[in-house]
Order: C-alpha cells, then structure tokens, then sequence
C-alpha cells in the first residue's frame, strides 16, 4: 500500500484551497480514538474555578457571536455560551444547526446573523469558531470588519484549511458529493473542492484586517486538525493541551478566550 488517497478524498473539502505557495496536504490518520476524551475535558472544566469566572477579567456585556464545528450545531457550545453569559458577556448562537452545509451560503447567513446581533446591541461582535466555524469567523472579520471587535479561534487550520485528518477528509468528501447530487450547478462551479472561488473563499484568504484583534488556541494533541496549521504570524498562537473536540470544553481554552475578550475592554 503505497499511502495514497483517491483523488474525491485527497482534494475534499468544504472550504477555499490555500493560498497559492503554502505547504502540501499531509496524508495524517489523526488520533479520533484519543477524541473520545472530550467527556473527560468537559467533566474537568466544570470542578475548575475558571468555570464560575475565577481567574478571568468579568465581561463588560459585549455580544459574542458563537459558531460551531464541522458536523457539528450550536448545541456543541452551549456550555461555552452559558460560561460567558455567567461571566458577563452577551453570548448569541449561529443558528446553525449542523455545519455542513455550503461554504458561501453558510456564510451569507451567518452575515445576516452578525448584521442582526450588531443592531440588536448596538456594538462591534466578537466571534468565538470552533474548528470550520473559526474559518468563517475569520472571512466575516475580513467581509464585516466594521461589525466584528475580535476573532478567537479554536483548533482551526487558518490558512490551510484542509490540513485535516484522512477520516475527516473522507467525511468532508461524502458530503460534498451528497450536496452536488442534489445541485449539478455546485458542481460545475466548482463548489466544494480547492477550485471554489466563491465570496467566501475570496474573504478567508484574503489578508486578514490587522485592527482586530486574532487569537488562535490549538493543542499539538489535536486528532482532527493538524496543529501547525493553526500557528499563523498574523494571531496571537495560544497553546493548550485537549482533543479537538475536547477544546469547547477545555478549561484552558476558557481561561484564553476570557483573558482575550477581556482585553477587549482595555485602554489601547
């Protein structure tokens, strides 16, 4: 067996290709059994003192707009959104109920989301990605940078998005080709493959807006996305120990993302 991958699982993904010059896709297997920790990550986060708010500066009430993982919805992080809520902040969820669909449509709602939670408050949104939800997060800052007060993303490939493992590009693979049976046109666009060059695709790799601020927390234990893909000279690279999944349970990324909302609230 010589390593290689059929050319619908090597190419997958539900994101833009990397800029042109970055390193090649590794053929990486990941480490999913060591995943199933996650259970154990969120049973640790709840005896922490950073889960009833010590340790972190307290919220100012600034809207954080929260926006899950690939596979995954909004009821992934609704122990995080209760955590900020019970620190001081005005947590809102995506409305997504599981993040598979296409890129540059799941963007343009997610658009229309921020456009309604910056109304609503009347301020700049922090937007907090876990995995592919950090993808958008970060092309809604580039589209919205006039609505968006800072970007933290969680175990999320930022400028190689398809920096995942071989299991995880096979899943992309079989629902990229569920959504072009259903649409012959995402098909001949390209959409769903390294060719895309929809508006969401244009904002991801396009440089990111240097006046918001960017924090990028990865674990070099993550069995879904390849670390060093999350390491980007443009963030703040914060490292903490957890699985991928683990990471929106992990008292560590708490503390993080506490210390990067609340410097938020700091005199520049």
């Amino acid at each position: 067996m010589d390593g290689s991958l059929p050319h619908e699982v090597e190419r997958a993904g539900l994101d833009p290709a990397a800029p042109a010059g970055g390193p090649p896709d590794r053929g990486w297997w990941g480490r999913h059994v060591a995943e199933l920790r996650w259970q154990a990550e969120l049973a640790r986060l709840v005896t922490d003192p950073v889960y009833w708010g010590q340790g972190v500066p307290r919220g100012d009430g600034r809207p954080v707009l929260l926006v899950p993982g690939f596979l995954a919805g909004d009821s992934s992080l609704v122990v995080m959104r209760d955590w900020l809520r019970r620190i001081g902040y005005t947590p809102f969820m995506s409305g997504i109920l599981m993040n598979v669909d296409c890129s540059d449509r799941a963007l343009r709602r997610l658009d229309r989301r921020l456009a309604e939670v910056h109304a609503e408050t009347g301020q700049p949104v922090a937007l907090v990605g876990h995995s592919r939800g950090a993808h958008f997060a970060k092309a809604l800052a580039h589209w919205r940078p006039d609505r968006t007060a800072a970007v933290v993303s969680i175990g999320a490939g930022l400028d190689t998005p398809f920096d995942i493992s071989i299991p995880t590009k096979a899943a992309v693979a079989a629902v990229r080709a569920a959504h072009q049976r259903m649409s012959p046109r995402l098909a001949a666009q390209g959409c769903f493959t390294h060719g895309c060059g929809c508006g969401f695709a244009r904002h991801y790799a396009a440089r990111f807006p240097e006046q918001i601020p960017l924090t990028s927390i990865y674990s070099r234990e993550d069995g879904v996305v390849w670390w060093e893909a999350c390491v980007v000279p443009y963030a703040e690279n914060i490292e903490v120990t957890g699985s991928h999944v683990g990471l929106a349970f992990n008292r560590k990324v708490y503390t993080v993302l506490g210390r990067a909302l609340g410097a938020l609230s700091e005199p520049r």
